[in-house]
């Protein structure tokens, strides 16, 4: 289903919400820093701001001032009245995000996105192994059974909106417990390859969500990071990639690309996964 209003009200009842939201812990807030933000960079002029967001970093502004996301933060180092959000990544994906400073580029950007004239790739880190590259087309909706409202999941033809995601594995761990993907999500749904990552059967690892159980979704943000997540989820946050994006088509002549994130490769590096050079360093983005 696409809307809740046609979801008959007992289809609703004992499901649980992150809403209203808890009182934030000012504790477990990031507040971000000049410097930080400039070594994130990866590339600006003056229509475009690029920055390698790392999987700890809000995109939306917060109640908590500027310096607590992204947006905000970029809006105070560049000394702007506003800066324009292309397209977001969840806060705990990492990797590239397109920031426009313009109102005009901001427009041209969002139009090209919708014509799927964007090209985006994605790394990131399956449980299991994924033996051969794979092409999931299934449409995409909400996830009534799910007691996270947020939640998406593969539905029946006509009961939610196309989603095309293509998974091509790269290296796997020598125990069959990881695979390292390229992704290519041809459509843009909510969490589009997570969910079609869950439907495979190979869900991305240290994702609350679309893991081994979404309650552990609203354990995480009544209580924060504890041993017990960890022992379930064993990364604080999904193994997600925003590797490489490609503007030309949009008619700006810019392929940018951000190396798997150190974290990831961290845990590659644990699994004794080889992580090919290629992508520790460029990604080439299209797809």
């Amino acid at each position: 289903m696409s809307s809740g209003a046609e979801v008959p009200p007992e289809r609703w009842a004992g499901r649980a919400c992150a809403w209203p939201r808890r009182p934030q812990d000012p504790a477990r807030v990031r507040i971000l820093t000049a410097e930080e933000v400039r070594r994130w960079i990866v590339f600006e002029d003056e229509r475009l701001l690029v920055v390698d967001k790392p999987g700890d970093v809000v995109c939306h502004p917060s109640k908590a001032g500027p310096w607590s996301s992204l947006v905000g933060a970029l809006r105070e180092f560049t000394g702007l009245p506003t800066v324009h959000l292309v397209f977001r990544l969840d806060r705990e994906t990492s990797g590239l995000v397109v920031v426009a400073k313009e109102a005009r580029a901001a427009a041209r950007l969002q139009t090209a996105l919708q014509e799927r004239r964007i090209g985006k790739v994605y790394l990131a880190l399956l449980a299991g192994r994924l033996a051969e590259e794979t092409v999931v087309d299934q449409p995409l909706g909400d996830d009534l059974a799910s007691p996270v409202f947020t939640k998406s999941a593969v539905v029946a033809a006509g009961e939610g909106k196309a989603a095309l995601t293509r998974f091509q594995p790269l290296a796997h761990a020598p125990d069959g417990s990881l695979t390292l993907v390229r992704v290519v999500p041809v459509t843009g749904r909510k969490h589009q390859i997570r969910a079609h990552a869950q439907w495979l059967g190979r869900p991305v690892l240290g994702d609350k969500i679309y893991g081994p159980d979404a309650r552990l979704y609203l354990e995480f943000i009544t209580t924060g990071w504890t041993s017990a997540l960890a022992e379930r989820l064993e990364l604080p946050r999904q193994a997600l990639h925003c590797a490489g994006i490609d503007l030309t088509r949009a008619g700006f002549p810019h392929v940018f690309a951000a190396p798997l994130a150190a974290d990831l490769v961290a845990c590659c590096a644990r699994r004794d996964l080889p992580v090919p050079a290629e992508w520790l360093a460029q990604v080439p983005a299209g797809g």
